[in-house]
């Protein structure tokens, strides 16, 4: 049981802080700036953090960038006020995803004129199915050796799907319930206390006022754990902050 413990929590955190570290607050907004070595560094882990559902930066930051503009929008890829469900939502946000991906309905030019970053080669192997699957059998393998019980594995469609549930998580959550500390003209929240466990990703209204500010908490009482370990990073110079 301890294992499989460990196994889920990593899993859910380390997928997350590249999410919204690497994903987020480099390929989508250029929060910090770093070195060529180590932007592939960043980029190879989170493809292996997040294994089988591996987002391709290039396509992320496009359709985070599109969020941005369009928020809460008939055009916001992912706005929980034009769909009956979660699951709709997502299943939009993942028809854009691939037009994106595969260069159909090409996106205002807008979204592609700062930097993306693009590893080709690394993508082909990571958006490959067989790729997937085979972190799936990995997955799967770790809880037939060290699952106590089979009421464990009603949790690896969470290893499976990680990183769109999260995007879900935060997506939905994040423009329906909580609190605003400022008027964004849209309906993004801070869903608090739960932003703990989504590393800062739920302070979506404090992120909506000011999209390129790396710390995603704003009063005394909210902290921004990614932020955190991003200040450490930046001391070492391993990253550099822009406003530094």
């Amino acid at each position: 049981m301890t294992a499989i413990l460990i196994f889920f929590f990593a899993h859910w955190f380390l997928s997350l802080f590249f999410h919204t570290f690497f994903l987020h607050r480099y390929a989508s907004h250029q929060m910090y700036t770093t070195g060529r070595k180590r932007e592939k560094l960043f980029y190879f882990l989170t493809w292996i953090t997040q294994g089988s559902s591996y987002l391709i930066p290039r396509s992320y930051a496009i359709m985070h960038r599109m969020h941005h503009v369009y928020s809460d929008t008939e055009k916001d890829p992912h706005s929980p006020y034009f769909f009956k469900d979660v699951w709709h939502m997502m299943w939009h946000t993942r028809l854009i995803y691939n037009d994106i991906l595969h260069k159909k309905n090409l996106p205002d030019p807008q979204f592609t004129k700062e930097y993306l970053p693009a590893w080709e080669k690394l993508d082909k192997i990571g958006d490959n199915m067989l790729v997937r699957i085979s972190f799936g059998i990995f997955y799967i393998l770790f809880y037939v050796y060290f699952a106590p019980s089979l009421w464990w594995f009603l949790l690896l469609p969470v290893h499976f799907l990680i990183g769109p549930i999260q995007g879900a998580i935060v997506n939905w959550c994040g423009h329906k319930y909580g609190y605003s500390n400022f008027d964004n003209g849209d309906h993004s929240k801070n869903t608090e206390p739960f932003g703990l466990f989504l590393m800062g990703e739920l302070f979506q209204n404090n992120h909506h006022k000011n999209k390129t500010n790396a710390n995603f908490a704003r009063k005394w009482f909210e902290f921004d754990p990614a932020f955190q370990i991003m200040r450490i990073m930046n001391a070492f110079r391993i990253i550099r902050f822009k406003s530094a």
